[in-house]
């Protein structure tokens, strides 16, 4: 029997994007952090086709083994998100998430961190840790992402969008504004993390190549001017307990020179990159990247917490990005900015439950 005590936590993690696993990895993080004498905990995993599946709520299942990442594994015990009440349950699956106080949904990517989940949750009525609807999706679409950035006059690297139909039309008109940005640039998918689809190029003549690498994951993809030569700065953002965000300490990751960039091997695969919390940066600097990630985050409309990616440059300082699910291993950049600002990763966790339920659903 449940004990009325305990809040009663879902974890939902895994999901149909390209970061499955490192959603995976993530939610064994918060699941161990999870006090059993406060939390009653049920874990439902996200198969890869889409499928729900009720999982035990184990973290070491969800550990990356002898670099392996893990995947959902189809327990066979279907579960289900239905939008409204439904009788007595009878002929559904196991779970139909009545009886769940909160969701953390620990999703990264399409289907998940890009307000697809969270409308579910909106139309069935229960709370979830972090950002709504529209601020999952426009953060998660990088092109809207940096457009209303600008539009509020935050500062952002030089950019474009390039969709799926202005392709069909004139690649090559495509491909001539994207030079306009000068080499090097990086193509991106306009919707994925984690670096997937990234390229890194330094001539025209490979730029077609790297299009159609980003598109094999996206038919949506953006063009960004490479910031040479500054430095790779993160700073997470954090909702009080009355919801007004706070930031945290900076941090760098300083990419080794076997590696051209921030990508996947580096960041999951192999120690590819050194991460230095708190960054060591000019106190002034280091206060005007706060001050610009709780602007962004404002700006976006996002809640619960954020991460926020700059550039750093002598003379400038750019916001390359923003995440509504940042990776969210004990080790993660995210949990170790909160760590060096003075909330460790079980309060981290308690305080985003906290604030799910602080904020409910519905219009606010």
């Amino acid at each position: 029997m449940t004990d009325s005590s305990r809040r009663r936590v879902l974890v939902l993690f895994g999901g149909r994007s390209s970061e499955h696993s490192i959603s995976c990895v993530s939610a064994a993080g918060i699941l161990r952090a999870l006090d059993p004498a406060r939390y009653d905990v049920t874990a439902v995993g996200i198969l890869p086709d889409g499928r729900w599946v009720r999982v035990p709520a184990d973290p070491a299942a969800l550990d990356a083994v002898d670099g392996q990442l893990p995947v959902v594994a189809d327990s066979g015990t279907g579960a289900a998100l239905l939008p409204e009440p439904v009788g007595d349950g009878a002929g559904l699956p196991e779970l139909v998430l009545r009886g769940v106080d909160v969701v953390f949904p620990v999703l990264h990517g399409p289907w998940g961190e890009d307000g697809t989940i969270q409308g579910l949750l909106e139309m069935a009525g229960i709370p979830y840790v972090g950002s709504g609807v529209f601020a999952s999706a426009a953060a998660m679409d990088k092109g809207h992402m940096k457009a209303m950035l600008a539009h509020a006059g935050l500062p952002v690297a030089p950019w474009t969008l390039v969709t799926a139909r202005e392709w069909r039309a004139d690649p090559a008109a495509c491909l001539e504004r994207i030079s306009a940005l000068g080499f090097p640039l990086f193509i991106k998918p306009a919707r994925a993390g984690s670096s997937v689809g990234i390229s890194k190029v330094t001539d025209r003549a490979d730029l077609e190549a790297a299009v159609r690498e980003a598109q094999s994951w996206d038919p949506r993809i953006i063009a960004e001017a490479a910031v040479v030569g500054a430095r790779e700065i993160e700073c997470g953002v954090l909702a009080d307990p009355t919801g007004a965000p706070q930031a945290s300490r900076c941090a760098e990751i300083i990419v080794h020179p076997d590696h051209d960039f921030y990508d996947f091997e580096a960041k999951y695969l192999d120690d590819g990159a050194e991460l230095v919390v708190p960054a060591a940066l000019e106190p002034q600097v280091e206060d005007e990247v706060r001050r610009l990630a709780v602007r962004a985050y404002d700006v976006l409309d996002c809640e619960g917490l954020a991460r926020v990616d700059f550039f750093v440059s002598p003379d400038r300082v750019e916001i390359n990005e923003v995440n509504t699910m940042p990776g969210f291993t004990p080790i993660s950049m995210f949990p170790r900015m909160w760590a060096a600002s003075g909330i460790d990763y079980r309060q981290l966790v308690d305080r985003l439950i906290d604030d799910a339920v602080r904020k409910g659903t519905g219009l606010r």
